[in-house]
């Protein structure tokens, strides 16, 4: 993929978090592709990226996803973000956050993530649910 058509991926990606359109995202992935988050327990396949995905909007119904960079070479990428957003869906704190994180991308050939490794600062994330930015 070259840089015009990563740029415009990792748009599409960025488009469909702030949609709030998690099966969009979702599509963005492999069928059988994989999202892991801070080394936890990867979410493999559409369905389980989609339900983590998901998860975020409910959280998060006012959520913004800032595409700070995307860099690539051959079949990686790395995609730097920035989310911000207001923990108001069920069970919410009512606290504001702002993070920024990557995810460091593999591709398969079609274009689409075969697998993501993503992280963000989880204990700063922590603080700003209990105690807003």
């Amino acid at each position: 993929m070259d840089t015009h058509e990563l740029t415009a991926f990792a748009q599409r990606y960025t488009d469909a978090w702030n949609a709030h359109d998690a099966a969009a995202g979702a599509a963005c992935y492999a069928e059988h592709g994989s999202l892991t988050i801070n080394g936890g327990e990867p979410a493999e396949g559409r369905t389980a990226v989609q339900a983590v995905m998901q998860g975020f909007h409910d959280a998060f119904p006012d959520a913004v996803l800032t595409m700070d960079a995307v860099r690539g070479a051959g079949d990686r990428a790395v995609f730097l973000w920035t989310y911000e957003g207001t923990n108001t869906g069920l069970g919410g704190t009512g606290n504001r956050v702002r993070f920024s994180g990557w995810e460091a991308w593999t591709l398969n050939a079609s274009g689409r993530v075969q697998r993501s490794l993503g992280n963000f600062d989880d204990l700063e994330y922590q603080r700003q649910l209990a105690d807003g930015i």
